[in-house]
């Protein structure tokens, strides 16, 4: 797809991973925890995927704030996570054009203005909602 990807909260980086093997371009994995940042550098490094990705060890919000552009933002934090408006106001400037982001979360998850929800689907206790820039197409 050649698609940029922000895997946010990456944990083991499955989700990023996953997009890569679907044809992304590249991903950030970005991980707070230095110990689970390594585990995702050990798995792209196992699957030959280093090249097309980078692992930052940081806060989500301050990657977010960075500026940079991605086609998918994947926000996927602990289910106790309580930062939601912190976390997502900065989504919809880290979006390119065209872009989506996906929240998960144990709950619906009230986005900002900045934000369009275009899809939301319950999957047992798991609720994930597809957002857009507010005014961009769906």
């Amino acid at each position: 797809t050649g698609a940029r990807v922000l895997d946010a909260f990456a944990g083991s980086g499955a989700l990023g991973i996953e997009a890569l093997s679907r044809g992304a371009a590249s991903a950030v994995f970005v991980e707070r925890d230095r110990d689970a940042a390594a585990v995702v550098a050990a798995n792209l490094a196992d699957l030959g995927l280093e090249d097309r990705a980078t692992v930052v060890t940081a806060g989500a919000e301050a990657v977010l704030a960075r500026g940079d552009h991605h086609d998918l933002v994947l926000l996927d934090p602990p289910y106790d996570h309580d930062g939601w408006d912190g976390l997502l106001a900065g989504v919809a400037g880290a979006l390119a054009e065209g872009g989506i982001a996906v929240i998960e979360s144990d709950r619906l998850v009230a986005v900002p203005a900045t934000l369009a929800v275009i899809r939301s689907r319950t999957y047992g206790g798991t609720v994930v909602q597809f957002a857009t820039p507010d005014g961009a197409p769906s």
